[in-house]
């Protein structure tokens, strides 16, 4: 039988190992939807960045929770996450479940749920539990779905539904994640434009003399700027704006 939660409710988990899945139907403007988890400690935090498990850490070191991948299920898509509750190490006290959208505010997600599934039953048996989540405002860019909890040496699992404004960075962040956003990539270099060719002088060219008449030797031209004009020396070359550079 299928719980249907509402938020703030709470079941027994009886399964030893269970999947978290996220759903949405896709559409223009949200086509893709991530879960993750983050494994918290009494302190409700997490122990170190190893405990958050996600798209760029997709299982945790001990092997106890991953990622499982999305999936087209008809007109649904999913992004399942599995904890092996059996083995959970017992100082984490809380697996928070995790939906996130980027940048896209959850107002554009729709028929958002999450179901909860005895892994030992397979992807096509009834779900344990099931919550549809509308957000508070619409403009939630992360959602903590629900969480599975410790309760006097039993899981436990709550229906929560709480939005952050600031994305998965900002969640994560809350809860102890330390964030490298120096690691992101730099935008992309705006191109200088083209250079501008620069004459080679900085002044109009002189004209040039046309040439002296058959048999007469040539005549140096006038200098149309009044310099003097030198005899040529030797080892002193001939100055004019030719040599300039």
């Amino acid at each position: 039988m299928t719980h249907a939660m509402l938020k703030g409710s709470n079941v027994p988990v009886e399964a030893a190992a269970v999947r978290a899945v996220v759903c949405w139907s896709p559409s223009p403007e949200v086509s893709v939807v991530d879960a993750s988890a983050l494994l918290l400690a009494a302190d409700g935090r997490v122990r170190s960045d190893d405990d958050f498990v996600f798209y760029n850490q997709p299982r945790h070191p001990s092997g106890t929770v991953w990622s499982l991948g999305k999936r087209r299920l008809g007109s649904s898509m999913r992004d399942t996450i599995q904890a092996d509750l059996a083995r959970v190490d017992t100082e984490v006290e809380r697996v928070l479940l995790v939906a996130s959208a980027e940048s896209l505010p959850f107002e554009g997600v729709r028929d958002l749920r999450l179901l909860l599934l005895d892994a030992a039953a397979g992807e096509n048996a009834e779900p344990y539990a099931s919550f549809e989540i509308r957000p508070e405002t619409g403009a939630e860019t992360a959602l903590i779905c629900g969480e599975l909890y410790r309760r006097g040496g039993e899981w436990k699992f709550r229906a929560l539904g709480e939005g952050y404004s600031n994305g998965l960075i900002g969640l994560a962040t809350d809860f102890g994640i330390t964030v490298d956003e120096s690691a992101a990539p730099d935008p992309a270099p705006t191109p200088e434009p083209a250079p501008v060719p620069v004459p080679a002088y900085d002044y109009p060219q002189p004209p040039t003399a046309p040439p002296a008449p058959y048999g007469y030797p040539q005549q140096p031209a006038p200098d149309p700027y009044g310099h003097p004009q030198y005899e040529p020396d030797e080892g002193l070359p001939l100055m004019g704006p030719q040599f300039l550079r």
